[in-house]
């Protein structure tokens, strides 16, 4: 295990200096997405085959026959399911983005970051993650699963929100004006945020916490880009709107 600890200190670090990276240039796919990264695919097709892969190389560690499906660990693979079922399986299909397209190496570069998240915890679901039974009582299941759902609401609310503001073979963008959009300018980030946060406190473990690091690696660079970018595009923009945490930053 010893060696696998070690791997998931190196991709932490990996994750932390690539968000100080995407701090300095976005990340060029939907809103900032252009082709001078090289060829092009469809953006629903790049969004299906990066979502899926998370899914597909956990399940495919996981001991299916033989895994106890009534212990706590049955309960934080669900959880992870049933964001990836619609992160990979409903949400490509539900985007207005006809004809938009993503950077074929930022479709690659996710498949990369999904296969080592979800091998590291595919690994550790399959080998290392002995629960007691009454982990379900504990203060850090409790709150991760609260924290869990409630950014899964959040991040689920956020998104078909943004869908919905265009109408069908509408590709341009909109101020967003409801719920947590009032207060920050990706509420759906943040939620995402909170969901990782909230499933790495519940499972109490390493590779969650590094999946939890990429996240915000990611997402917290996305939400200031996408501040910056509103406020330039919208003369109108609120200006004491946050950009990802509401009253405060």
């Amino acid at each position: 295990m010893k060696e696998y600890d070690v791997f998931i200190a190196c991709w932490s670090g990996v994750g932390i200096a690539a968000g100080l990276y995407l701090l300095r240039k976005e990340a060029p796919y939907g809103r900032f997405s252009n082709s001078n990264w090289g060829p092009m695919i469809s953006n629903r097709l790049g969004w299906f085959l990066m979502e899926l892969t998370v899914m597909v190389v956990f399940a495919l560690w996981i001991p299916f026959r033989h895994f106890n499906w009534r212990s706590p660990e049955a309960v934080m693979i669900a959880l992870f399911f049933i964001h990836y079922i619609h992160r990979s399986l409903v949400y490509p299909f539900m985007i207005r983005t006809k004809g938009k397209k993503m950077p074929v190496v930022i479709m690659f570069s996710a498949i990369l970051f999904n296969s080592v998240n979800g091998s590291l915890l595919g690994i550790w679901f399959a080998k290392f993650a002995h629960y007691p039974a009454d982990w379900y009582l504990s203060p850090m299941f409790i709150t991760g699963v609260i924290l869990f759902i409630t950014g899964m609401i959040i991040n689920w609310w956020s998104d078909y929100y943004l869908v919905h503001l265009r109408e069908k073979g509408d590709t341009g963008y909109k101020i967003p004006q409801a719920g947590l959009f009032k207060l920050i300018a990706s509420p759906n980030l943040l939620g995402e945020i909170v969901e990782w946060g909230g499933f790495a406190l519940l499972t109490w473990s390493l590779p969650a916490l590094a999946f939890f690091t990429w996240t915000c690696a990611n997402l917290v660079p996305r939400a200031i880009a996408n501040h910056r970018w509103y406020m330039k595009k919208f003369a109108d923009y609120p200006s004491n709107r946050k950009r990802l945490l509401p009253y405060l930053w």
